[in-house]
């Protein structure tokens, strides 16, 4: 059968020692989304005027700026975990797994990257 009880086999979580951390992830990820997009929601509904330019002026500020930071990027990292998992799960080639995940990497980080640029220069006046 094995080595060990049927307990220390579950404990040690899979062959790869690893098991929830990427589940877990994807759980933080999923509840700073969801405070995130609420905030904004809350935001943006009792927001008496929806201009261009009254929105700019609420993101100016040092709470909402942060907020809306923190949502893109959680936003990204959330749908890298995912895809990943999609990734490893249906490309069945090693080397075009590497080339898809690599490539997933690259384009959430720069997604992500852009959006927090967005903010950071809504917020800094620029």
């Amino acid at each position: 059968m094995g080595n060990g009880t049927e307990l220390g086999r579950v404990r040690a979580l899979g062959s790869a020692h690893a098991g929830t951390h990427h589940w877990l992830l994807q759980r933080y990820t999923a509840i700073g989304n969801l405070l995130g997009g609420l905030y904004l929601l809350f935001a943006l509904v009792t927001m008496s005027d929806h201009s261009f330019q009254s929105v700019h002026d609420w993101l100016h500020a040092p709470l909402p700026a942060t907020v809306v930071g923190l949502f893109v990027i959680s936003t990204f990292w959330h749908a890298r975990l995912g895809l990943q998992v999609l990734a490893e799960d249906y490309v069945k080639d090693h080397a075009n797994k590497f080339a898809v995940i690599t490539a997933l990497n690259l384009l959430t980080f720069a997604g992500a990257a852009f959006g927090v640029l967005c903010v950071a220069r809504i917020a800094l006046g620029a």
